[in-house]
């Protein structure tokens, strides 16, 4: 198998290109990344090398091109069945799927009001009634998995898989912006801030160049 190459956005800011990234970094799955800074001038061209969509993320494996988050997980499931990325157990595979798709589509109020940024030290910040009604489902997501599916380990469906990278993000702004949670949530969160593969990219993030409109 080839090394994959990941192209990624700011570290500090690109919560799309943190899900894929995390996850082949969990795994220990060889790759090589390339971090291209946004919202600069040349921002779009630079990545429009790599990506047909002139977004990011997109994972390279030869002559494949794969340029959307859940698709690249997708992709890596199937080219190292070895992993699992997805749980084995076809009931919380399906769940797994199924909750990492409403993540993709869905909670645009959270992503609007809470910009993703991993440098950002915890300041409270109140959502708004729409947001907030988002907030509550991924709580309930999140407790729902851990009752039916997480008995085995501290994740989402016991050992870490897609779906946790999926929610990654959503863990770093709940902790950036002090969100109240449950303690199951809180016990959630400490352990996905807590891998190994976290604290790797906080570190690769941490010297970027800031952008205004993420630092508010």
């Amino acid at each position: 198998m080839s090394v994959f190459k990941l192209i990624v956005g700011s570290k500090a800011y690109s919560s799309w290109s943190f899900r894929p990234w995390l996850l082949l970094a969990h795994f220990k799955i060889p790759f090589e990344d390339v971090t291209i800074g946004l919202r600069t001038p040349e921002s779009r061209d630079n990545i429009l090398k790599y990506s047909p969509t002139g977004k990011v993320p997109c994972l390279i494996d030869g002559s494949i091109k794969v340029w959307d988050s859940l698709a690249i997980m997708e992709y890596v499931a199937e080219t190292a069945p070895e992993k699992a990325i997805w749980p084995r157990a076809k009931a919380a595979r399906a769940h797994a799927r199924a909750i990492s798709a409403e993540m993709h589509s869905g909670f645009q109020n959270v992503r609007n009001e809470f910009p993703c940024n991993f440098r950002k030290a915890p300041a409270k910040r109140a959502p708004s009634v729409e947001a907030a009604a988002e907030i509550a489902r991924i709580e309930t997501i999140w407790s729902e998995a851990r009752a039916r599916f997480g008995k085995a380990g501290p994740f989402l469906y016991g050992k870490f898989s897609a779906a946790d990278a999926m929610y990654a993000p959503v863990v770093s702004r709940f902790y950036a912006y002090d969100i109240p949670v449950s303690e199951v949530s809180r016990r959630y969160m400490d352990t996905m801030m807590a891998l190994p593969a976290w604290a790797a990219w906080l570190h690769d993030g941490k010297d970027e160049i800031r952008i205004p409109m993420y630092e508010d």
